[in-house]
């Protein structure tokens, strides 16, 4: 008997450079079964982004319609556009035995790990070695200008600071060993007794059987 289990929702955040984006693609390599949330908008399309692919593109009046509904698990307003993350089809999802990425920020995380999905969340903080390192990295992009820079530095220093908000944290010294550490903790999080779905009825039926093979050895 195959059992079935209850999907998870993995929240994946860390301050700008640490290679959470990176780990997050690196992840769904490993498992393309593993869903990337796909969050609602309501900025206007670029050119070349598709409806349902890079966001769900939506009017203001129902995004906030569905934030006073209860359907976000999360929202927030950044430059004067609103960007939430849609309840159904997470649910739909978890509920069938698949499991979803977020790539979101500390506040995102916590008003998910605040909402009816609170018991599926699994919570994982990717801190930089260094800040040295994590400095080096955002430049080593060569997209910003220095002012940029030093406010990303400041925003990473604020995110940093919520670390302790979640269930596993680890640091990326290197990518390849952080891969395979996000990679055991979903594993295990994915075996846990309480997302075994029917677990219950196997054990009943491994003690049925029992029963069934003492009676015959006895007879």
């Amino acid at each position: 008997m195959e059992l079935k289990r209850r999907g998870i929702l993995i929240i994946l955040s860390s301050p700008s450079g640490a290679g959470k984006s990176t780990l997050a693609r690196r992840l769904m390599e490993w498992d393309p079964a593993i869903r990337f949330s796909v969050s609602a908008t309501t900025r206007p399309p670029r050119r070349g982004e598709k409806d349902g692919r890079e966001y769900h593109f939506i009017s203001r009046e129902r995004f906030l319609e569905m934030v006073e509904e209860g359907e976000m698990l999360e929202h927030a307003e950044v430059f004067g556009n609103l960007y939430g993350s849609p309840r159904g089809p997470v649910e739909e999802a978890i509920r069938a035995g698949h499991d979803v990425l977020f790539d979101i920020d500390w506040q995102g995380g916590q008003q998910i790990r605040n909402s009816a999905l609170a018991e599926d969340v699994v919570s994982i903080f990717v801190l930089p070695p260094s800040i040295e390192e994590l400095e080096r990295r955002l430049r080593a992009r060569a997209q910003d200008a220095p002012e940029v820079i030093a406010g990303r530095m400041q925003k990473s220093r604020d995110e940093i600071s919520h670390w302790a908000e979640y269930d596993y944290v680890l640091v990326n010294h290197d990518l390849d060993r952080a891969e395979e550490e996000i990679r055991a903790i979903v594993t295990a999080e994915r075996l846990k007794r309480s997302r075994q779905v029917g677990l219950v009825d196997f054990v009943r039926s491994l003690n049925e059987e029992f029963e069934e093979r003492i009676h015959d050895l006895g007879a």
